[in-house]
């Protein structure tokens, strides 16, 4: 008798055991520009990360895990966001020697990390933190600066070969900061001493004359990633798929770090976007985003989490702050819900969520109907269950409403007797949402009165399934409903 085939194990599972039988002691990276408000497209790097160091945790094997904050790299334009006034001219310049925009922080590059730092806190994630200008100002990159400038016409070498563009002769791997205009991307190396570590520079802004490696400027980006590779041990780190293209960043660091910096690359987990539902991928820059503070004050940390950690990596996840939102709570929230990935809900645990038995959904339309009065949520959700008691007033096949997944009866003495209070006398209850029709529900809950669709009046289940006759898939409708002596509007696409 054949055996039935095992459940496939969980990405992250997946990645911790290629990364556990190298034999190498782990060390998780990852890295984030703080140019721009750090959203939840940007925490699918670091929840990706996260994911494998608890997987890794799980199989018994100590890892470490670091983010790098990458304050050393310049201001690239005036963003949209910005000030041109103030910050035009500033462009160029590190990001951790740019006043914060609000006055409050250190810098412009603190400005955008402190929230990111303290998301990373209520999601639970441990993760070192290491800064860009601190490694380069510490001189903790002097030895990789001395050999990427000794290396440059092997490095110029891997990069034509590996791009097929060509490398300009006057080329280095390092970008100088200059002093006199405080630009780390607009002067160039005109030689180097690697006794006294020192840089010799040229600038566009007419400037020239000697700083010193450590935090006089830094490593061009596909050069910084390798040498950052070896100076921090790393052995596994996702990135965006920009970075793993033919020939891209992940490339050429491969060749880099074996090459000039005497390493090994890390194990790789490329990953894909988060879209933002009607926007497009997310963009800083582009202020195309949704921070990871404002989806906080929606959604518990675990859901957040369990958003990212149930897909793979390679597949594009898009981020939908309507009806799936709620629907993804309610798999968070319910033991028996289909599509439940149980690793995933291990791996996304965080502060100590408990299920509250009610659906996410139900809970918004109580507190909108309760004005968001606490005490008038709870002495909603307290009455008693009479609702319930109209599924014994319907018969499946007759009262099943297909495309609302519903069981729905037409409003008769029989449902005022349940329902004594109604505004009403005619329209269509919800007697149940049955599990296996409940991602077509667009919200409705049962002991819910439907009195008009789309502004057509509804006094029975007949006149209900002739209004939906015509309607396809992904057409919007608007269902005027008495829910708890409330009248509210349940919106939707139909699925």
């Amino acid at each position: 008798m054949r055996e039935a085939p095992s459940a496939p194990r969980h990405w992250a599972d997946e990645a911790a055991a290629s990364v556990a039988s190298s034999g190498a002691a782990p060390v998780i990276s990852t890295g984030i520009s703080p140019s721009g408000e750090i959203h939840i497209g940007n925490m699918r790097e670091v929840l990706t990360a996260d994911a494998v160091y608890r997987a890794l945790r799980d199989l018994g094997v100590a890892a470490r895990f670091n983010y790098v904050c990458d304050n050393f790299d310049p201001l690239r334009r005036v963003y949209p966001f910005l000030d041109p006034a103030e910050y035009a001219p500033r462009v160029g310049q590190p990001l951790s020697e740019i006043p914060c925009p609000c006055g409050r922080h250190p810098s412009y590059g603190d400005h955008f990390l402190d929230p990111f730092v303290e998301a990373l806190r209520e999601l639970r994630v441990d993760v070192e933190i290491e800064r860009a200008d601190l490694m380069y100002k510490s001189g903790r990159m002097n030895p990789f600066i001395v050999a990427a400038l000794r290396g440059r016409d092997r490095i110029a070498a891997i990069l034509r070969e590996m791009t097929g563009k060509e490398v300009a002769e006057d080329w280095w791997p390092f970008n100088p900061l200059c002093p006199a205009c405080g630009r780390i991307n607009s002067a160039r190396v005109t030689g180097f001493s690697e006794q006294r570590q020192t840089v010799d520079y040229s600038c566009d802004c007419s400037a020239s004359g000697t700083v010193p490696m450590a935090g006089g400027g830094k490593l061009v980006w596909r050069i910084d990633w390798p040498a950052r590779w070896r100076l921090l041990g790393v052995t596994v780190e996702p990135f965006g798929k920009d970075h793993a293209t033919r020939g891209g960043s992940y490339d050429t660091g491969v060749r880099i770090v074996r090459e000039v910096f005497q390493g090994e690359p890390p194990f790789p987990i490329p990953y894909e976007w988060i879209r933002l539902k009607g926007a497009g991928d997310m963009s800083s820059s582009k202020g195309n985003v949704l921070s990871i503070g404002e989806v906080l004050t929606l959604v518990p940390p675990e859901v957040l989490r369990y958003l990212v950690l149930r897909e793979k990596p390679q597949r594009t996840i898009t981020f939908d702050p309507g009806l799936p939102l709620l629907q993804l709570v309610d798999e968070v929230d319910d033991a028996t819900a289909a599509g439940r990935d149980e690793r995933s809900l291990e791996l996304s645990r965080a502060a100590g969520f408990r299920p509250v038995g009610i659906p996410f959904k139900h809970l918004v339309v109580v507190a909108q109907a309760a004005g968001f009065d606490l005490a008038r949520v709870i002495a909603i959700l307290d009455r008693t269950n009479e609702p319930s008691q109209l599924e014994d007033l319907a018969n499946y096949d007759a009262a099943l409403v297909r495309q609302l997944g519903i069981l729905a009866v037409t409003v008769d003495e029989k449902v005022t007797a349940i329902l004594p209070d109604l505004r009403r006398l005619s329209g269509v209850a919800v007697a149940a949402v049955p599990a296996e029709y409940a991602g077509l529900n667009p919200g409705l809950v049962t002991g819910d009165v439907i009195y008009s669709l789309n502004n057509q009046r509804i006094a029975s289940l007949d006149e209900l399934r002739e209004a939906l006759k015509d309607k396809k898939s992904g057409d919007p409708i608007a269902l005027l409903v008495e829910r708890h002596g409330q009248l509210i509007y349940v919106t939707a696409a139909l699925e």
